[in-house]
């Protein structure tokens, strides 16, 4: 016996308070909010392209990029550096990059013994070398441990690059070069990651032109 379906009950429409936020309003500002961040990095594309360049020429010739963030930065951070042991697009062998946050054992000791404050700092004056590339992501670009870890590497020759949400910031200052994008942190932190696939691209591409030349260093 076929059961009669039972009738849809009318739909009362819904009395929104005009004072209140709209979820509709909110998430299309939040929209606005990323492809603000994503068109600023038009602007910086030269930079990423001079980026992608310059970190395949020295892990090319034997140095390290070391990486480092706080919270959806140390995953953004982590995400470039998995990109470069593993592989991006293509196959091409792995190259030495390493994320400082994801050494658990000792960012707990560090912060335990030294303070938070030092625990990337004590890491880069540890395994950084003049030539290598220190890579500090952070939306609002004031993080005391990343600081101190552009300090340290000034402290040992290694070049330092900030990634960061709106300049100017101290973050910025401190580094030897940086990309900051406008716009809230989310907004920003999403642009991050557009970033660093762009800079893998070009990483990628150098690296391909560089071997098919013969100018690649044998592993």
């Amino acid at each position: 016996m076929t059961t009669a379906a039972a009738p849809t009950p009318a739909t009362t429409p819904r009395t929104v308070d005009a004072t209140a936020p709209s979820i509709d309003r909110i998430l299309h500002g939040h929209l606005d909010d990323h492809l603000g961040a994503i068109e600023a990095l038009r602007d910086q594309l030269p930079r990423i392209t001079a980026w992608g360049d310059e970190l395949a020429d020295r892990l090319m010739h034997g140095q390290r990029l070391l990486a480092a963030g706080n919270g959806g930065s140390a995953a953004e951070a982590q995400h470039l550096t998995a990109e470069l042991v593993g592989r991006f697009d293509g196959e091409r062998r792995p190259f030495s990059a390493v994320s400082l946050h994801a050494e658990t054992s000792s960012v707990t000791a560090i912060a335990n013994d030294y303070g938070y404050d030092e625990v990337f700092a004590r890491q880069v004056l540890a395994h950084a070398r003049a030539g290598d590339i220190v890579m500090l992501f952070s939306t609002s670009g004031r993080s005391r441990n990343l600081l101190r870890a552009a300090e340290a590497a000034l402290r040992v020759g290694a070049r330092s690059w900030a990634v960061t949400g709106a300049g100017p910031n101290p973050l910025c200052d401190a580094c030897d070069e940086h990309l900051a994008l406008p716009g809230p942190s989310a907004g920003a932190q999403e642009a991050h990651l557009v970033a660093l696939h762009l800079l893998c691209r070009v990483f990628d591409d150098r690296i391909a032109q560089r071997e098919a030349a013969g100018n690649g260093r044998t592993p």
